[in-house]
């Protein structure tokens, strides 16, 4: 696919623009996402540097319980999606509910932990004695809010499934603001609010979520179109269960195996130093604005390749890849150039120790090259192959990629032959490229294109 040809062919010039259409809604949300983030490390700038710190291990949890979330999600994308280019909208209800279930029994699990065990929950992380208790006062907190954010993000999944991606980002950006604006409340303690540091970053985040909450059951009750389907919770229907139990626990099971293997790497990294553990934070920060296009990319393809399944368009979900993977270039080199960008603004803004400092200009000047790993597997395997319901090879990918190769190489590394910090970094860093001989070898054989939909009816 040439740009000559997406210029001259009206054709491809109008598929570009529908993939935005759905893609610039996303990129607002996931905008929003990172600002909440960065919003948190300003603010706590001005507690110190072990707020960071410990903020950035507690919200490890959070990281991989949203993980949980988006696996189960891509059940949700991979099923309703085909279902919608079929306008099966009661399947759809149906599906809905069986991820409900899930993620709120996958929610209860994360949240009884953080609230009543919230210091050994730290200390799987880090072993230092002053981020463990500001980590677990933030755990405490947050977990209260977990079971509203579950139900939430499967309510907007349904709702991008079916291409209603507007107002699941108007939610979601109010309520990101609203959260911002509390950060700053509970943070600085701004209208006769006390000053709660940690806590008030995780109180802030969980009202948010409960508000957000509140937000999709006042929508869905005023909606003419996809609602709340909590009555669906209670409906059996083996068939549609097993599928979605087939096709959700191979991509939970990836998303497990990422942001665990992650995880990792900051476990890593946190019994190195606490002055890597602030610098990663802030770099976590900043290439989540790096990565906004991608997702966004990841996301719209996923939906739109889905529906041309559904509606038993092969040819047309052939062609609708082949733009994704267009964009996944222009998104990768783009998501390059913002963490660039980013960068003197970044460490100028920072208050880190000079070590800490030295460490984050150089995890920064890797990320941009890095996120041109992240693009391309990110809408290859999360959106082109899960739309053709393929979620295991994602899951066995991962599998090699990182807990074979890139979690032991960084133990070794790291306590074995016991190499600088950031030569570490970049070893941990090479996971994304490993996988890219295996990823392109299976979009070239075609075996992630399948119809997945079933006749109910």
């Amino acid at each position: 696919m040439n740009l000559v040809r997406i210029f001259k062919d009206p054709k491809e010039r109008q598929a570009y623009r529908y993939i935005l259409g759905l893609t610039l809604p996303i990129v607002i949300q996931n905008i929003f996402n990172a600002a909440v983030s960065s919003a948190d490390v300003l603010m706590l700038n001005s507690v110190g540097q072990n707020a960071i710190s410990a903020v950035s291990l507690a919200t490890q949890y959070s990281n991989i319980l949203m993980s949980i979330f988006l696996g189960l999600g891509s059940g949700v994308s991979m099923l309703c999606s085909q279902y919608w280019g079929k306008k099966d909208v009661k399947t759809i209800e149906k599906v809905q509910g069986i991820a409900l279930r899930f993620t709120f029994l996958c929610a209860l699990f994360f949240a009884i932990p953080s609230i009543f065990f919230p210091e050994l929950m730290m200390g799987l992380y880090t072993n230092d004695t002053t981020l463990i208790p500001l980590g677990a006062s933030y755990l405490r907190i947050v977990g209260i809010g977990h079971l509203f954010w579950g139900i939430a993000e499967t309510y907007f999944q349904t709702l991008r499934s079916v291409e209603r991606v507007k107002i699941s980002t108007c939610i979601n950006v109010f309520t990101l603001l609203l959260n911002i604006a509390l950060n700053a409340v509970f943070i600085f303690g701004l209208l006769g609010a006390p000053k709660l540091g940690v806590q008030g970053v995780a109180l802030a985040t969980t009202i948010s979520r409960i508000v957000q909450f509140i937000i999709c059951l006042v929508y869905s009750h005023y909606s003419n179109g996809m609602k709340l389907a909590f009555r669906a919770v209670f409906e059996k229907n083996p068939i549609l269960l097993k599928d979605f139990v087939r096709l959700s626990l191979p991509a939970l099971a990836n998303s497990l195996i990422w942001s665990v293997a992650f995880s990792m790497y900051t476990a890593i990294l946190g019994h190195l130093s606490s002055d890597v553990v602030a610098a990663n934070s802030v770099v976590a920060v900043v290439r989540s604005f790096g990565t906004v296009l991608c997702y966004a990319v990841s996301a719209s393809a996923g939906i739109i390749i889905g529906k041309d399944i559904g509606a038993k368009k092969m040819e047309e979900a052939k062609a609708d890849s082949r733009r994704a993977m267009v964009l996944m270039v222009v998104t990768g080199l783009i998501g390059g150039l913002i963490i660039f960008a980013i960068t003197p603004i970044a460490l100028s803004v920072a208050s880190l120790s000079e070590t800490a400092m030295r460490y984050l200009k150089i995890m920064l000047y890797i990320n941009c090259f890095y996120i041109m790993g992240t693009a391309t597997n990110g809408t290859m395997i999360n959106g082109i192959f899960r739309a053709g319901g393929d979620s295991k090879f994602g899951m066995i990918c991962d599998i090699f990629d990182m807990w074979v190769y890139a979690v032991p190489l960084g133990f070794i590394a790291a306590f074995v032959l016991k190499l600088p910090p950031m030569v570490v970094y970049v070893l941990l860093c090479t996971d994304e490229f490993v996988k890219w001989p295996w990823v392109f070898g299976h979009y070239k054989s075609g075996k992630w294109l399948n119809n997945i939909t079933r006749d109910f009816e």
